[in-house]
């Protein structure tokens, strides 16, 4: 069976709103991004976010096909992902990690991603790096350094593994005291490397001003 946990309890302070429960064309980011893990094939969805987000996201009014369950979130991302797994059905297989606040991932980008990790144990959504890279210094000034881009991609989400590796990983991380901001690190722990896998536009909503251009995506297709 494949689940999801969707991590949605951060404060969301570089906003400066709550962007999991602002308007994207229509309907709150954090619902997008639940109804589009179950169009992609998830089983039930484990949402991990505080009870008035999702509440101000309408998650509790509508009804969906599958289980939609609803924990609260720790200190940490990897807290969040922890208590998000715990609450996983019986005979979950695979679970994709996915953030709230990338609503535009595409029912077929989930099932590509999927497909990958069934074929490998481990799968990640990401892009490759294409910008001009630079080191500054304390100041933001720019350091008279290269900093090459080849074969480096920018990671996203969701991260779909198996879920026995996954929480094998999780426990090495908590024996280790590590800190991991998503899971294809907390697989680099057990030494388990991740197939990364494009699938589109991915954005995530971390500025006012990607607010603005998620909805113009959504809206326009551009």
């Amino acid at each position: 069976m494949f689940c999801a946990v969707i991590v949605a309890a951060g404060s969301s302070r570089r906003a400066g709103f709550d962007k999991l429960a602002a308007d994207l064309a229509g309907v709150p980011v954090l619902r997008r991004s639940v109804a589009a893990m179950v169009a992609g094939g998830c089983k039930a969805v484990v949402v991990v976010c505080p009870e008035e987000r999702w509440q101000a996201c309408g998650l509790a009014a509508e009804e969906w096909p599958v289980p939609l369950i609803r924990v609260d979130g720790g200190a940490e991302r990897q807290d969040s992902v922890a208590a998000g797994l715990a609450a996983l059905p019986e005979g979950t297989e695979w679970v994709a990690v996915h953030d709230g606040a990338r609503p535009l991932i595409s029912p077929l980008g989930v099932r590509a991603c999927l497909a990958a990790a069934q074929r490998t144990g481990a799968a990640a959504c990401a892009h490759p790096v294409v910008d001009t890279l630079k080191r500054v210094d304390e100041h933001g000034c720019t350091l008279p350094e290269p900093v090459s881009r080849e074969r480096l991609w920018g990671m996203e989400t969701p991260q779909i593994f198996s879920l026995n590796l996954l929480l094998r990983a999780y426990d090495a991380v908590r024996e280790r005291g590590l800190a991991v901001t998503d899971e294809v690190s907390a697989l680099e722990a057990i030494g388990v490397p991740t197939t990364l896998v494009q699938v589109g536009v991915n954005m995530k909503i971390t500025m006012p001003g990607d607010l603005e251009l998620a909805t113009l995506i959504q809206k326009y297709g551009c």
